[in-house]
C-alpha cells in the first residue's frame, strides 16, 4: 500500500505501474499482484532498490523475473539505477497474492 503521506508517493505509484508489467511465468500473473515484492525505497537519488522475493529460493524463473525488474524501472526512471534486495524473510507463501491475482487464478 502506497501512503499519501510518503514524500516518493507518486514515484512508487509509476515503479508499481511499471513492476505490473513483469509476470510471473509459472502463474501467469504480475509479481505485485503475486505478492513478490515487499517494498521500494527512493532515498537515494540516483538508485531505487526494490525488496522482494520470489516463490521458492531456487526458483528456475528467478533471474528472468529480476532482469523483468531492472528493464521495466530502469525504463520508468531512466535517471536511477536499479537495486534488487532479494529477500527470504517473511518467506513467501499463497497468501500474499492479491485479491485481484486470486481472481485471476480462479481462487
Amino acid at each position: 500500500m502506497i501512503s499519501l503521506t510518503n514524500p516518493y508517493a507518486q514515484e512508487e505509484l509509476r515503479a508499481n505501474l511499471a513492476l505490473m508489467e513483469v509476470i510471473d511465468p509459472e502463474l501467469n500473473i504480475n509479481i505485485v499482484d503475486m505478492g513478490l515484492v515487499y517494498g521500494l525505497d527512493f532515498n537515494d537519488p540516483k538508485a531505487i532498490t526494490v525488496r522482494m522475493t520470489l516463490s521458492t529460493p531456487h526458483c528456475p524463473m528467478g533471474d528472468a523475473i529480476e532482469q523483468g525488474v531492472i528493464n521495466v524501472l530502469q525504463r520508468a526512471f531512466p535517471e536511477r539505477q536499479t537495486k534488487i534486495n532479494l529477500v527470504w524473510e517473511p518467506e513467501w507463501s499463497i497468501d500474499n497474492i492479491s485479491e485481484a491475482g486470486k481472481a485471476q487464478l480462479g481462487l
